[in-house]
């Protein structure tokens, strides 16, 4: 129970509400008592100065002894709530109308006294006990027998130890019982009240939680949106939060999903790329083993020839395998120099003369003549247009066109390789420089998309994005961009 938030809240605001009553208990007791006292010792300011007045206590400028003794009998038997003393000029208890072995001091601070004697005296004014109670009491005093002629003070305690037994009788019974109910009461309103604010505070985070929970129990694949108030408090922006965090959750795990599937066929790709060449090199050597003695010398030769061009291609799939992997670590760093980039694709042009002049394709090289200089890594940028020419090649028909062209705008240098094939379908050109990649309509007979991936990647180590539009049967191309090189 004590888990959820309501219960914590509850608990803290029932212990605040617990300190605050009993703060509250303590401080009022505290004042009433003060209050009491400074009314007690001003309603009572001249009591002691009144006794030698009305009782005669000073007879022909002498205080009167038996008349002070008298005053202690009747006074300790009609009001036992005070308490008089005779104090000597240095504070030292001469007599008293306590009873005998009740006192235990036998001298009272004099700094008390001179105190209460000025006018400006600031009620409450303490004094000592001399029943020895460490509790400061409130008193009246006069000199005697005057003044002007002080043998001595004239020391009333007002508030005795018969009213500290009555008033400790009086808080223990009704005081007590009184400020428990009222301190009871107001706890049990202030816990309503907060325990139905608190209620209204977590409602959201509840509804919060259960959301969150039904979106876990459904395996993260569809959820209840929280529409979070917009401008809203803590609890609106986690709701809004949580609503982000979900369609992001959802879009990944259908990402996650498609690289999934992707990944099949890619590994189902790669696997037949590999394992056809291999066991086509193997079954042409295991014939040249088993059948040597019966084959001719021209077919022995065909079929070392045949192996041969299996082993050729096998050893340039890995050897792209490696290459994409290097280029994926961030093996391979671009050595940049300035260079012609249209004397580069003079060159593979003139590389690719013959595949396509045997494929009965048309190369056109289109570039201006005064073509800026780039800087770039020759090797890999040359790596670059081999793989984008080969890959038009492979899906380029007999009597189509291929265009390798370079052009420049506001000093960017523009690569360009299009061609007149059968083109890419729209749903395949996310995933067309993805390692392994094979489309649907593709119906070569070349190992998977290495090449495309390899451009891509290294493109991107320049700084720059290999872009591609195509249609299907309208041709594919190709392009990329290139700052063109400022001479310091």
């Amino acid at each position: 129970m004590l888990k959820t938030l309501y219960a914590k809240l509850a608990l803290i605001l029932f212990a605040v509400l617990l300190a605050i009553g009993l703060l509250h208990v303590l401080i009022s007791q505290s004042a009433t008592q003060r209050n009491l006292a400074k009314a007690s010792q001003h309603f009572n300011r001249h009591l002691a100065r009144n006794l030698v007045a009305e009782r005669n206590l000073v007879s022909q400028g002498q205080l009167d002894q038996a008349a002070l003794k008298e005053t202690f009998e009747m006074y300790m038997t009609i009001n036992p709530s005070i308490e008089i003393y005779l104090l000597a000029r240095d504070g030292r208890i001469l007599a008293y109308s306590a009873e005998p072995g009740k006192v235990k001091l036998t001298h009272v601070s004099l700094l008390p006294i001179q105190k209460f004697l000025r006018n400006d005296a600031q009620l409450p004014v303490l004094g000592d006990d001399p029943r020895g109670s460490a509790q400061g009491k409130i008193f009246s005093v006069t000199p005697v027998p005057s003044a002007e002629s002080l043998e001595g003070y004239l020391y009333v305690v007002l508030l005795g130890e018969e009213y500290d037994a009555l008033a400790r009788l009086y808080q223990d019974s009704l005081l007590l019982r009184s400020s428990a109910w009222i301190l009871a009461g107001s706890l049990l309103f202030g816990l309503l009240v907060g325990l139905l604010l608190f209620a209204q505070l977590t409602r959201r985070l509840r509804r919060l939680n259960r959301l969150m929970a039904d979106f876990r129990a459904r395996d993260f694949r569809s959820y209840h949106p929280y529409q979070a108030q917009p401008g809203g408090d803590e609890i609106e922006q986690l709701g809004d939060s949580f609503d982000q965090l979900a369609e992001r959750m959802q879009a990944l795990l259908t990402r996650l999903e498609a690289k999934d599937a992707l990944r099949r066929k890619l590994v189902s790709n790669v696997s037949h790329d590999l394992r056809t060449p291999l066991a086509c090199l193997h079954g042409y050597l295991q014939t040249l083993q088993l059948k040597r003695d019966e084959l001719s010398a021209q077919q022995q030769t065909q079929y070392l020839n045949t192996a041969l061009h299996h082993s050729e291609r096998l050893g340039h799939l890995v050897g792209e395998l490696f290459e994409l992997a290097k280029l994926e670590a961030r093996e391979i760093k671009p050595q940049k120099e300035p260079f012609p980039p249209a004397e580069l694709i003079q060159d593979i042009a003139q590389k690719f003369q013959v595949p396509v002049q045997q494929k009965h394709i048309q190369l056109l090289v289109r570039f201006p003549e005064d073509a800026p200089f780039i800087s770039a890594d020759i090797g890999l940028l040359e790596r670059v247009l081999e793989n984008l020419l080969q890959n038009a090649l492979n899906h380029t028909p007999e009597n189509g066109r291929i265009l390798l062209a370079l052009s420049y705008r506001d000093n960017m240098v523009t690569l360009t390789v299009a061609d007149t094939g059968c083109g890419i379908a729209p749903d395949a050109l996310p995933f067309i420089f993805e390692r392994f990649y094979r489309s649907a309509q593709d119906g070569s007979h070349h190992h998977a998309g290495l090449g495309l991936a390899i451009a891509s990647h290294i493109v991107a180590l320049h700084n720059s994005q290999l872009r591609v539009a195509s249609q299907l049967n309208k041709g594919t191309c190709f392009a990329f961009n290139l700052p063109v090189w400022q001479a310091h």
